[in-house]
């Protein structure tokens, strides 16, 4: 398969448009592609409300009572949803220790014109770096309460995410549905995403709405027509399309179901953009994929706040009015030139979503219509526009959007203020489609003070080395590089396939400690110094009473994070040692790890402004197994790196990663 090209399951349905045909294929379409010929369009739209009958009939839909559940209507305009990992530094601040939720709203009004909805993500891809199981990755999370409720008074509403492949990690007494719905009650969390899965099970599902009535399903897939009738949203995820925009299956079915375009390694989101814009449907916005950055170009930053500001306006045209997809009204030039649009009208107001396939802007008549009665308003440039005999005058952007809003006579007062006030406010389209380059920078190495008093020691010497690493690709990467960058759907084996990266580096003379530090001496340093860390969740979480267990005293000194090693070696006149000095120290004489087998932190942690990593060495006692998505284990060779995401709060602290010093 080329990677750059989608799958077969990822192309878009075709529908027959012979008089008998059998339109029961389209059952499971992502995409309803359309007609190459115009000409076939009239009978194209014919055969869509033909599919749609049918599909009632063959799923025995019940109306979509599922949607008038009080307490869920928000999914059906939660045009903008942001998926986050918890510790993205837009939404937590690791100097101070605290989640800043007002940060994280500013940016997303400020870059993308605001989201409804998050996705606080939690877990991959460091679980399984211990025996924590995704429940805990919640649970033991300071705050959090409080991030959610303080989102909730923002405006946001809040998703948590769930791992069905989390299989091999601690177990509960009680059962994954149990586990989520516990947390959907306590943490109030208001949606379920569903990692990796089109839909919930019905047992999971069930659990979860008496835990919450309201709570809402989203799912990562193709979700199939059947299970419409109970998840409110879904990914419109891996979807390629027809030049001339097709129909989102699932949202045709249930104009109420609310559906997000993503490709998440793009750096080009148009196509998602104007397939959402002309379906009525939303986007999922992912700036830093599990820490490789794929923030979204200026243009498609100012394209999405040109949608969403229109979508909230008019939601109830989208979703209630008469829809009229690649509306007849384009004129052929336009058209040609790669202009197609929608047409939704309710009680007398016409919203036209207009987009341009090429990429240079269109400007003349889009739109040929017949009723010049009403108001017009561009309502996502703030330019102001005429209809006349000829018909609607306007630039539509190169690979951007436009919106068109007809007030009618008997439209009332507030839908007209709407459309003027949006049809005033300025959301300029910007030509900037560059990527946004933030590559992850590695922080400036320590120079110790004092006197060195840590013990035997190898000793690196000074000078040029070629290493060759080994890491595990996932999703991750090992550096800043995005692993898949404009690729569909990687899929095992190679999503988790191993690479080598050679890398030319310069060392200084350095003395690596011959072992780690255990609990013993960490004692010592704790006593001699009354060391507290900015967070104390999980400090020392091993000791009993404030001290090492008995007969654990020569152990590793575990759960200690980043910050709290640190300390230790700057007490002891050292630092730790990078990943390139431990790697080459640990192919030298008289280099040991001691037992149980632990990760050894290093001084080698990457920022790239939304997110930390810091690579570790060794490997450790502990394998989760049961699924590739787990963080490594076991223990490894020296050549082999683990990047590790960095998380807060103290959840980096685990019973696995452990440290040595250098000089």
């Amino acid at each position: 398969m080329n990677p750059l090209e989608p799958r077969p399951i990822d192309l878009p349905a075709t529908a027959d448009l012979g008089l008998r045909s059998d339109l029961a294929s389209l059952d499971d379409a992502k995409i309803i592609g359309a007609p190459d010929d115009p000409a076939d369009l009239p009978r194209w739209r014919g055969k869509l409300a033909e599919w749609l009958m049918g599909a009632y009939g063959r799923t025995g839909y019940d109306g979509g009572s599922h949607y008038e559940e009080p307490g869920r209507e928000w999914t059906q305009t939660a045009y903008s949803v942001a998926l986050v990992w918890l510790w993205d530094d837009q939404l937590y601040d690791v100097g101070t220790g605290r989640f800043t939720p007002e940060k994280f709203v500013r940016h997303g009004v400020e870059d993308f014109g605001g989201y409804d909805a998050i996705v606080l993500w939690h877990a991959y891809p460091v679980i399984g770096i211990d025996a924590r199981n995704q429940f805990d990755f919640y649970r033991d999370v300071p705050g959090l309460a409080e991030l959610v409720a303080d989102l909730h008074r923002l405006g946001l509403k809040v998703f948590f995410d769930y791992n069905p492949w989390d299989v091999g990690t601690r177990r509960a007494a009680r059962s994954d549905a149990e586990e989520f719905a516990a947390l959907v009650a306590d943490f109030g969390a208001d949606g379920a995403f569903l990692d990796t899965l089109k839909e919930g099970d019905p047992a999971f599902t069930r659990a979860l709405r008496k835990a919450n009535p309201a709570i809402a399903f989203e799912g990562e897939s193709r979700l199939p027509l059947a299970r419409i009738s109970d998840h409110a949203l879904s990914w419109a995820q891996w979807f390629a399309d027809t030049h001339a925009p097709g129909v989102l299956r699932a949202h045709l079915f249930e104009r109420r179901h609310m559906m997000h375009h993503t490709r998440r390694w793009n750096r080009d989101h148009s196509d998602e953009l104007q397939s959402a814009w002309v379906n009525g449907v939303g986007m999922l916005v992912w700036e830093s994929v599990f820490s490789a950055w794929v923030g979204w170009n200026a243009r498609d930053r100012a394209t999405l706040r040109r949608m969403v500001a229109a979508q909230r306006a008019f939601s109830d045209v989208l979703i209630k009015g008469d829809w009229i997809p690649l509306t007849p009204e384009i004129p052929d030039k336009a058209r040609e030139h790669g202009v197609y649009g929608s047409r939704f009208e309710l009680a007398d107001i016409t919203f036209w979503t207009l987009i341009n396939r090429d990429d240079e802007d269109f400007e003349g008549i889009v739109l040929r219509s017949e009723d010049q009665v009403g108001d017009w308003y561009d309502v996502t440039s703030g330019v102001p526009i005429t209809a006349d005999d000829e018909g609607v005058h306007l630039i539509v952007p190169g690979r951007g959007v436009s919106g068109i809003v007809r007030v009618g006579a008997t439209a009332g007062t507030s839908c007209r203020a709407t459309a003027r006030r949006l049809g005033t406010m300025a959301r300029p389209h910007l030509r900037d489609s560059a990527f946004p380059m933030a590559p992850a920078q590695r922080i400036a190495v320590p120079t110790p003070t004092g006197e060195a008093s840590f013990g035997p020691v190898v000793s690196v010497e000074a000078g040029g080395r070629t290493l060759v690493v080994r890491h595990r690709r996932r999703e991750t990467g090992l550096y800043d590089q995005a692993p898949y960058v404009e690729e569909w759907k990687p899929l095992p084996p190679r999503l988790h396939d191993e690479q080598t990266v050679t890398r030319e580096v310069e060392l200084a003379d350095v003395s690596v400690a011959i072992r780690e530090v255990t609990n013993a001496e960490y004692a010592e340093f704790v006593a001699a110094t009354g060391y507290e860390p900015l967070v104390a969740n999980r400090f020392l979480a091993h000791w009993v009473d404030g001290a090492p267990a008995p007969g654990t005293e020569d152990r590793p000194v575990t759960y200690v994070d980043l910050a709290d090693a640190r300390a230790y070696a700057a007490w002891r006149g050292g630092r730790l040692p990078t990943e390139d000095e431990w790697q080459v120290a640990a192919e030298l004489a008289g280099f040991t790890r001691a037992e149980p087998l632990v990760w050894n932190w290093t001084e080698s942690e990457h920022r790239d402004g939304r997110s930390r990593f810091c690579i570790l060495k060794g490997g450790s006692w502990y394998r989760a197994e049961g699924s590739d998505w787990y963080a490594d284990g076991g223990p490894q060779e020296p050549d082999v790196s683990f990047k590790l995401v960095l998380t807060g709060g103290g959840l980096d602290r685990s019973e696995t990663i452990g440290f040595r010093c250098a000089r």
